[in-house]
């Protein structure tokens, strides 16, 4: 006779205490089985970061199915009555010495298969715990009710919230079986394809070569955005032909479930499960084929695993690691170090500091949280201030049983999880685990917490980096305009024509067409990059600039004003965005190659605005068709700034992109440097564009690549209707786009002071206090890492790894954060 699954427990164990069993019955009212639907916490604290492995264990709630620290499941008890508890510890087990390193075999980040999976392995205890008194019954145990029981095996069985989110990434889908698999014609041509010796029927292409399963034409594949890959010969055939399946060279073997198999209706890899049959048909026995090509998740894969994390963590140099209060690292939960990076030095400065640890503790926000904390902004920014800056997780990682006390060496850190599901709750993208860029991300956060402290602005920290903007226009008559818009960052255009290095820069020139000439390629040693003061970016963004087709009310015509520009108030924390990001032709994202000379100490009075003037008139604020004369736009701003950052005239960049209908920088570009020696180029701009509706397929599209509707409307409004440059336009959006938009408005009436009281104002000397710095060519991929100015030094931020800054990349930050010197 088989014996019981729990015979051979102790006495002990068998023979739970009568009294605490007494306790359980009488609270069993309190205990649910969970629903399929039902989200259940079982990995981390929702009001820190405490989890199974912590010295005190995990404590799953058996009525909400929230999860608490030791420290924190009394707060539960108090807050809602609950007082029956899956108590869940984790204790590690020995590693033996020649574990053998796993290879990853997904394309993710902390999951089963992927990468970093190379995690010690724990034996895990369970108790039923009952409060107040932390009654303690062992699970697994016959004596316990059956509701008991079967509500314990369901919360050990469930997906955990956090790992459902966690999986919810950029893992790789498993391929699906093709729909034209089964139905798919093959063309009796006479095709015979060798076993060896490819190359593209239509190019001399011998590499990433795909074979068409219908008529048996061997073309190369799409050509990648870096340059690398084919022609993009496979994919025309597919389109005058629609042929739809094709299978990679390369990939076919014995084992044909590792074939690379392409559909091209259905835009995906794919299984064909009859491949055997359609290679037969040309010829080809699998079975003696050897792999000399890595599938299209293997390249990905591979790519991810060969990045040197290293080069981006200054060169590679050991840094000494830090630990301790503000110290504390962010575990990259997938392509997370947008978020990291940003968070780090938002938790630096002081108005979020304050708001969020210092005058608020974990139990006031607890208290006032509504009965899922998981899900309250105001709880997860405690508790991941609380994380960072209490040094309760600042701590080296072990490894082997051993402290890694290396240099480079990684924190126990942590995993800001519910943070980012509840702050990418509102917006679709974030909460995919794709790279985002830092800027979108600090913007959405900074409106998140704008909004969730709408009742109370005085507690607002974002306050701290909100700032006015004053733009003056004067037209002919000498009357003006201006307008007034809030924004958190002051967003500027690099002029390369005032590098500081232009000698260096002709000479890189000569010796670049030198070598291309010879066939050589340049050793990185001897690129040069422009190198721009930060002082010519500022200068740039209040500089006077002609603003061709404006419509004055006062001429009751279209002519030529002045534009200018300046602060109405200076923020606590100001926000430098350098615009090194453009969108070059076929919608590929391009970075400026340049260097930002940035000082510690700048000095940005001189751009405060002086409001309307004695002696000024405003212009008239309608006259006979002004209103609609003056919605018309004649050139797209976006192409002229991005021009104009490239150092050409500011007039010749309008005529550019009105010239080319607004179609794009690089045809603006081609037509500007066609025109240079016109003898009217220098002419006033006479010609008109059209109107700016919203085409609804258009908008269609771009909802269509994952950007939001409203943020479509407006790029494409921004945009004079251009796809391509409304995608540039999300990208890199002008100062004005910021979440504050709402906030623009128009003079109505005679002023003399722009001082707005709702905003904080001071002196406009700052230090710089933080960089957020990008690797890579473009937002939407690479790597994020940040440097903050701490207790005297410079600290590197890069995710997990926590150091002190030997050669903080002063001049390659993508965002400056510098804090107003108080005098």
């Amino acid at each position: 006779m088989a014996l019981h699954p729990l015979r051979g427990r102790t006495a002990f164990q068998e023979n739970a205490n009568t009294e605490e069993m007494e306790v359980l019955r009488m609270n069993l009212a309190k205990v649910r089985i969970p629903e399929p639907t039902n989200r259940i916490y079982k990995q981390e604290c929702c009001i820190s970061f405490d989890t199974p492995k912590s010295e005190g264990g995990l404590f799953v709630d058996m009525n909400t199915f929230l999860a608490f620290g030791k420290d924190y499941v009394g707060w539960n008890f108090e807050k809602t009555g609950n007082p029956v508890y899956l108590h869940i510890k984790q204790t590690k087990k020995a590693i033996p010495e020649d574990r053998p390193l796993k290879k990853p075999t997904l394309l993710a980040i902390g999951v089963d298969g992927g990468f970093d999976n190379q995690e010690p392995e724990y034996d895990e205890t369970y108790n039923i715990i009952i409060l107040p008194d932390y009654a303690t019954l062992p699970f697994p145990s016959v004596q316990l009710p059956e509701k008991v029981r079967l509500a314990v095996d369901a919360i050990l069985i469930a997906e955990g919230a956090e790992r459902k989110e966690q999986l919810a990434s950029w893992t790789a889908d498993k391929k699906q079986i093709s729909e034209h698999a089964l139905t798919l014609k093959q063309i009796e041509n006479g095709v015979i394809v060798p076993p060896s010796g490819w190359k593209c029927a239509k190019c001399d292409k011998t590499e990433n070569l795909w074979l068409n399963l219908s008529d048996g034409m061997i073309l190369c594949g799409r050509k990648l955005w870096d340059g690398s890959g084919g022609n993009n010969h496979a994919i025309d055939h597919y389109n005058e032909t629609h042929y739809p399946l094709a299978v990679k060279l390369g990939t076919i073997t014995s084992d044909l479930e590792g074939a690379d198999v392409f559909s091209y209706p259905e835009d995906e890899s794919v299984t064909d499960p009859l491949l055997a049959e359609h290679l037969a048909f040309f010829g080809i026995d699998f079975s003696s084929l050897q792999k000399t090509e890595m599938t299209t998740a293997e390249k990905e894969l591979d790519q991810n695993t060969n990045f040197d994390w290293n080069r981006i963590q200054e060169s590679g140099q050991e840094v000494e690691p830090i630990y301790g209060p503000g110290y504390t690292g962010l575990v990259n939960l997938g392509n997370s170090c947008y978020l990291a990076s940003t968070m780090q030095v938002v938790f630096s400065t002081h108005s979020f500091c304050s708001r969020y640890y210092k005058n608020q503790n974990l139990k006031m926000a607890f208290d006032n949280a509504p009965a899922d904390p998981t899900v309250d902004l105001n709880m997860q920014l405690t508790k991941l201030a609380n994380g960072l800056l209490s040094g309760k997780y600042s701590m080296p990682a072990v490894q082997n049983n051993d402290v890694d006390s290396s240099p480079n060496s990684k924190q126990e850190g942590i995993r800001p999880r519910m943070f980012k599901a509840v702050i990418a709750a509102s917006h679709p993208e974030f909460s995919t685990m794709r790279q985002q860029d830092a800027l979108e991300f600090f913007l959405h956060l900074i409106e998140q917490v704008e909004r969730i402290h709408s009742g109370n602005p005085n507690l607002d920290p974002s306050r701290s980096f909100k700032f006015g903007i004053e733009e003056r226009l004067q037209c002919p008559s000498g009357k003006v305009a201006y307008n007034k818009r809030h924004d958190y960052i002051l967003s500027l255009n690099i002029p390369l024509d005032k590098a500081t290095n232009k000698k260096e820069l002709e000479e890189f020139q000569k010796l670049k067409a030198q070598k291309e000439a010879k066939g050589e390629k340049l050793s990185s040693e001897e690129i040069v990059r422009p190198r721009v003061p930060l002082s010519e970016c500022l200068d740039s963004f209040s500089s006077p600039e002609d603003v061709q087709g404006f419509f004055s009310t006062a001429l009751n015509t279209r002519t030529t004003a002045i534009k200018t520009a300046g602060l109405t108030s200076f923020p606590d924390y100001l926000v430098l965005h350098m615009r090194k990001f453009v969108m070059e032709a076929g919608w590929v994202p391009k970075k400026l190659d340049v260097y930002i000379d940035a000082d510690d100490i700048i000095d940005i009075s001189h751009m405060r605005s002086k409001g309307l003037q004695p002696g000024e008139e405003l212009l008239p604020e309608d006259g006979p068709g002004g209103q609609e004369e003056s919605t018309k736009v004649l050139a797209n701003e976006d192409i002229v700034s991005q021009l104009a950052g490239m150092g050409f005239n500011h007039l010749h960049c309008q005529k550019a992109a009105i010239n080319t209908s607004n179609v794009g920088v690089e045809e603006a570009m081609n037509w500007l440097l066609s025109h240079m020696d016109d003898p009217d180029i220098d002419a006033p701009i006479q010609k008109e564009a059209g109107n700016n509706d919203v085409d609804p397929s258009k908008i269609a599209m771009l909802v269509s690549f994952g950007f939001e509707e409203e943020v479509a409307k407006k790029a494409l409004k921004a945009s004079g209707g251009d796809i391509e440059k409304a995608t540039d336009w999300i990208f890199n959006p002008p100062a004005s786009s910021g979440p504050t938009d709402m906030d623009a408005t128009s003079s109505s009436g005679p002023t003399t002071t722009t001082v707005d009281p709702t905003l904080p104002d001071g002196n406009g000397k700052y230090r710089l206090i933080g960089l957020v710095s990008h690797i890579g060519s473009n937002t939407q991929c690479g790597h994020y890492v940040a440097h903050v100015y701490k207790e005297g030094r410079w600290v590197i931020f890069n995710d997990d790894k926590v150091g002190v800054s030997k050669d903080p990349p002063k001049d390659m930050a993508y965002l400056y954060f510098y804090e107003r010197i108080q005098t």
